[in-house]
């Protein structure tokens, strides 16, 4: 959830103090729907041997010039610059993570967000944990297929994950789920931070079923394939723009 902080920079602050000072101290995680959580800050620190294995399969898949989007403390940056030897471009709007980042030796990491960059070209545009989250509500689907068309090469590829939330409602006996059709789509949700104490403003987070996924794909003219399934309803779609 690194894509949306507020000007506190509360995921930029905890990465610091952890690359700094190997301080511990949990970000809290707070939504209206849902009972807080936490998200343990090593863990954004994790080499490729400590990362789930949807992630390990996202890695090996980009190819030529790559934007990491929403990249944290840049561990899949790090991976894919030193060890598969590309040339990557890492993206957050947390000023402090971006900071950090370069301090772990990341060549291009850029203060920005997704949709304010421009003038540039990738081959694989890059979107991992719950890397759908950014887009914020399902109205931007559009917007954000426009700006991933107008970023990537012929040829290139998004590579995206995200999880189905709809595990959380009870099913019928026939495996289908009620949902309210005049309530807002049940993967997007609205989540604040908090660390030591200090919390970002609340911020919109999309998490999105696949078929939803391949339908707002298809209907901007991508092509939408399913890599692989995670082990708690998340999976790994690779997303390409049809040839004009």
């Amino acid at each position: 959830m690194n894509q949306q902080t507020s000007v506190k920079d509360i995921f930029g602050k905890a990465i610091s103090a952890y690359y700094h000072e190997k301080d511990k101290t949990d970000i809290e995680v707070h939504s209206p729907d849902f009972d807080d959580d936490v998200i343990p800050v090593p863990y954004l620190f994790r080499n490729y041997a400590e990362m789930p294995p949807l992630e390990r399969k996202a890695l090996q898949l980009p190819k030529g010039r790559v934007l990491d989007v929403g990249s944290g403390a840049g561990s899949h940056s790090l991976y894919l610059q030193n060890n598969k030897k590309l040339e990557v471009t890492a993206i957050d709007t947390s000023a402090g993570a971006i900071e950090i980042s370069r301090l772990r030796g990341i060549k291009n990491a850029l203060n920005i967000n997704f949709f304010d960059l421009k003038d540039e070209k990738f081959d694989t545009i890059l979107m991992l944990m719950n890397g759908s989250g950014i887009i914020g509500k399902l109205r931007n689907l559009d917007k954000f297929f426009k700006k991933a068309k107008e970023l990537l090469r012929p040829g290139g590829k998004i590579l995206l994950d995200s999880s189905d939330l709809s595990y959380l409602f009870d099913r019928d006996e026939d495996g289908g789920i009620w949902i309210d059709s005049e309530a807002a789509y049940y993967g997007e949700l609205e989540f604040k931070v908090t660390y030591k104490g200090e919390s970002s403003e609340y911020f919109d987070w999309l998490y999105i079923d696949f078929n939803t996924l391949k339908f707002a794909a298809e209907s901007n003219n991508f092509i939408c394939n399913l890599i692989k399934k995670g082990e708690h309803f998340d999976y790994l779609a690779e997303l390409q723009p049809l040839k004009q």
